[in-house]
């Protein structure tokens, strides 16, 4: 029982599976941020939204859009996980850097968690319980073809 409590890590039998409640946790979570704008993006009022980037309204509706819904998705079902995140890590720090950049900090707190768990799977990847895994094996199993 000791050994379990105090197991620093890289040894537990259950990474695997924290790996995929964090990916479902997260990718629901922002998923649920996303719908919104998803919905502003083909909605019949004209947008307003920010333009940290100087791109347009319009793209940056887009560009949010793309990474909080559909690399959330591919986060959920941990495919293509590791460049999934990067479009929610440019996300989330754009956030604290351009539009909450005058804000206190508890306006930062939560895009600076998400980019903490995203750098976590960018580090440990996607785990046994994804699509990345089935990919994987599938790579795995070719042959190399003979000269």
């Amino acid at each position: 029982m000791l050994k379990t409590i105090f197991n620093p890590g890289g040894l537990s039998n259950y990474s695997d599976l924290t790996l995929l409640l964090m990916r479902i946790g997260v990718g629901a979570l922002m998923l649920s941020h996303g719908a919104g704008k998803f919905m502003k993006l083909f909605g019949d009022e004209p947008i307003k939204f920010s333009d940290p980037l100087g791109v347009g309204a319009t793209a940056s509706l887009a560009l949010a859009v793309f990474a909080e819904v559909f690399c959330s998705i591919f986060l959920i079902f941990g495919f293509a996980t590791r460049l999934a995140v990067v479009p929610l890590i440019i996300t989330m720090l754009v956030a604290v850097l351009l539009i909450h950049t005058h804000d206190p900090f508890p306006k930062k707190e939560l895009p600076l968690l998400y980019i903490i768990i995203y750098l976590a799977l960018v580090t440990f990847g996607a785990g046994k319980y994804s699509v990345d895994n089935l990919i994987y094996k599938k790579l795995m199993l070719r042959k190399p073809a003979e000269n």
